[in-house]
Order: structure tokens, then C-alpha cells, then sequence
């Protein structure tokens, strides 16, 4: 888990850092904020139309080899957006970007469900999952700091660019020699605690292979996952749509500079950390998904509108760093209950179906709000179609978050 943890920190840091390099592209390059938000959300159209394929070499090749040259893929794109000099050039290094990490998280969600029992399996991707937050906090004043360096015929937001691509390639290099692609291969694993997991597991996979299986084409067309899907849209507007604009509202609203702005941004990923492992333990441990995703859906929509309405810095702020916080907190939750009634290649299949669909909301929160910025100039208008997403989200995993199957069994 810690190495895990470690990884998606450095992938979801290369993927939210152009929320401080804009800082200064826009002015250097001559962008608008609509281009800024379209930019942003270009990363999800190559997301979508990677992952599906991605997940499946993923299945086929393994964890090990498909993740490391993953990460070595998008740490060079990330270290080639240096050249970005217009809002084409930026729309592909993003595209691209989005194109290279696009199997990265649901292969990690589907190599979690081969190692964490049932029972353990909503904890266990919150703590991964706080690698968002952490990214938040320790990369915000970093990204802040970096943006002041210049030389060598780079500005700051080229050096940022550069020095953050380069842990990616030097850990996908160590994720080929360092991670086993199950417990089985687990050489830090003792025999007793083998032989426990091992045996957990097959117990759980012997009552999910009474599930039907379902081929490709039924993963595609089932209504189930088209609502787990939309339940995520939500979770990924508001994640994506706060995250790569909090330092343009926080920046815009205070005047601060650079480096205190990325350390005012880092405040609402703290409170996000801890609310995120908070909500995934108790939910494991009522054995309870749905109310656990849509409470906290609910509450961070009516943080969203508050924001909308906030006449104070901190208010706005403060509200919606209650939209993010919330729509984390949702991801532990959801993902137990969304994996709950897959097995084999569906499954697969599946999580990569779901997070594909859902993330295009990755693409459609930043560009609301870049949308509404040039057509009035504020945030109001962006932030109110987000917390509208988000409360909906909450009230479809209602529905389809209903216990059924083994997951009745395991309550």
C-alpha cells in the first residue's frame, strides 16, 4: 500500500499541476480561461478513449511490466510540456497525457480487489485514494515555489513541468523490479499470512464465480454500470472541476503570491485526507455503501452553492474545499460497492467502463467553469452546475447502490 500510495501521489500531481503553471502560461502564451478549461479537461478525452483498451493489455501482460511503462510513458510526456506554446500545442501534450495515464487507476483498483478481502476493500482504496489529497498538500506549495525559478531559457512553469515528470520515469523504472503481481508472488509475505489471504480470497471468488459473466458487450450496454457511472461523473466534476481551479479562485479573490497561494490551495486537501480514511473504515465497518456515497454527495453539493454565493474569500474558500472534501470521501465507499458484483475479465472490463465514462466529468468540471468565467467573468455559474452534478450523483447511488448477491452475505 505504502508503494501504491507513493505512485498515485506522483500520478495525480502530473495531472493537476497545470492548475498553477496556467498561473503563468496565460499570460506568457496568451491563453483565455476557456482555453485554460478546455485544456484541463482535454486530459480526460485521451482518458477515455485509453482506458478501456489500456485495462485490458493490463489483464492480459500483468500489473508489473503494463504500470511501469506506464509511468514511464506519461513522466516523458509530462517533461515534454515544456514545449507548449498555444492552445493547440497544450491541448495535445494534454490529450496525450491523458492518453498515457488512462490505465493506471482502475488497474490499480482491479490489482486492489486481487489482494483485499471484501470486508477490507472500502479502507483500503480510501487510504489509497488520500494519495489525491496528499498530492494536494505536498505538491500545491511545491508547484507555488517552482513557478518562482527561471533560467537555462525556461520560466518557472517549464521548470515545474520538468522537474515533476521525472519521478514518474524513475519509478516506473522501479515498479518493474519492486511489485508482485499477486499475493502469491509476494515474497514479504509469511507463509501463515499467505495461506490466510490466499485462502479469503478463493473463498470470495468461489461466491462471485456464482455471478454471470458477462462478455464485453454486455459490460458495455449494462444499465448498472451506466449508473455506477454516473454516480463517479459527479465525484469527478467536482474533484477535477475544484482541484484544477482552486489556485485561479484562491490567486484571483486574495492577490497572494505564488508560493502562498499553493499553500493556501493545500488547506482544503487536509481536511480531505483525513475524511476520506475516516468514511471509508466506517463504512467497512457497517458494511454499508450506498448512504456512505450519497450523505456525503449531498453535503458537498450544498457546500458548492454556498461557495456560489460566498461574499468572502474565506468563505468561498472554505465551501468549496466542503464540495472536494466530500466528493473524496465518496471514492472508498463507491469503489467497494461498484466491484462488489464483478468477477473475471467483467470485471476488467467493468471498473475501466465505469472510470472512463465517469472521468470524462474530469474534462466537463473544468471546462463549466471556464465556460461561465468568459460568459460573466466569476465562478458563480460553474460552481452551481458542479454541486447540481454532484447532488444528482448522490441520489442515483441510492438506486443502484441497493445490496444484493454477496454483498448481503457479507453484511
Amino acid at each position: 500500500m505504502p508503494f501504491l500510495f507513493l505512485l498515485y501521489i506522483v500520478a495525480y500531481l502530473d495531472r493537476i499541476n497545470v492548475s498553477f503553471a496556467v498561473l503563468q502560461m496565460r499570460g506568457q502564451l496568451g491563453l483565455s480561461d476557456r482555453v485554460y478549461g478546455r485544456a484541463a479537461g482535454m486530459f480526460f478525452a485521451g482518458y477515455f478513449l485509453f482506458q478501456l483498451p489500456s485495462n485490458l493489455v493490463l489483464e492480459k501482460f500483468g500489473v508489473r511490466r503494463w504500470i511501469s511503462g506506464l509511468m514511464i510513458t506519461w513522466g516523458v510526456i509530462s517533461c515534454l510540456m515544456i514545449f507548449i506554446r498555444g492552445p493547440i500545442s497544450f491541448y495535445v501534450m494534454r490529450f496525450l497525457l491523458g492518453a498515457a495515464e488512462a490505465g493506471f487507476f482502475p488497474g490499480i483498483i482491479l490489482y486492489m480487489k486481487r489482494w483485499f478481502p471484501v470486508n477490507a476493500r472500502a479502507r483500503a482504496v480510501a487510504w489509497f485514494m488520500t494519495a489525491n489529497p496528499i498530492a494536494g498538500i505536498v505538491g500545491s506549495p511545491v508547484s507555488g515555489a517552482l513557478l518562482g525559478l527561471s533560467g537555462k531559457g525556461l520560466s518557472g512553469w517549464q521548470w515545474m513541468f520538468l522537474m515533476e515528470g521525472i519521478p514518474a520515469i524513475l519509478l516506473g523504472v522501479i515498479v518493474f523490479w519492486a511489485l508482485a503481481d499477486n499475493p502469491r508472488e509476494a515474497a514479504w509475505l509469511k507463509g501463515d499470512e499467505r495461506t490466510w489471504l490466499l485462502e479469503k480470497l478463493a473463498l470470495e471468488q468461489q461466491a462471485e464465480s456464482s455471478l454471470r459473466k458477462e462478455n464485453l458487450w454486455q459490460v458495455l450496454v449494462s444499465g448498472r454500470i451506466w449508473m455506477l457511472s454516473m454516480v463517479y461523473f459527479g465525484v469527478s466534476t467536482t474533484m477535477y472541476g475544484v482541484t484544477l481551479w482552486l489556485p485561479s479562485v484562491i490567486h484571483s479573490l486574495s492577490g497572494l503570491s505564488y508560493f502562498l497561494t499553493g499553500l493556501v490551495s493545500a488547506l482544503p486537501f487536509v481536511a480531505t485526507a483525513v475524511a476520506m480514511v475516516l468514511v471509508g473504515m466506517r463504512s467497512d465497518r457497517t458494511a454499508e455503501r450506498r448512504w456512505h456515497t450519497a450523505i456525503p454527495a449531498f453535503v458537498g453539493a450544498a457546500g458548492l452553492v454556498a461557495a456560489a454565493y460566498g461574499i468572502s474569500t474565506a468563505v468561498v474558500v472554505a465551501c468549496i474545499g466542503l464540495g472536494l472534501v466530500c466528493a473524496e470521501s465518496m471514492v472508498g465507499p463507491f469503489w467497494a460497492m461498484a466491484t462488489s458484483r464483478m468477477a473475471g475479465l467483467s470485471a476488467a472490463a467493468g471498473i475501466a467502463v465505469i472510470n472512463s465514462l465517469a472521468n470524462l466529468g474530469g474534462y466537463f468540471g473544468p471546462d463549466i467553469i471556464g465556460f461561465f468565467r468568459k460568459a460573466g467573468g466569476g465562478f458563480r455559474g460553474g460552481l452551481l452546475a458542479i454541486g447540481a452534478t454532484l447532488a444528482l450523483s448522490g441520489g442515483i447511488s441510492l438506486i443502484v447502490g441497493r445490496p444484493f448477491g454477496i454483498e448481503k452475505s457479507n453484511q
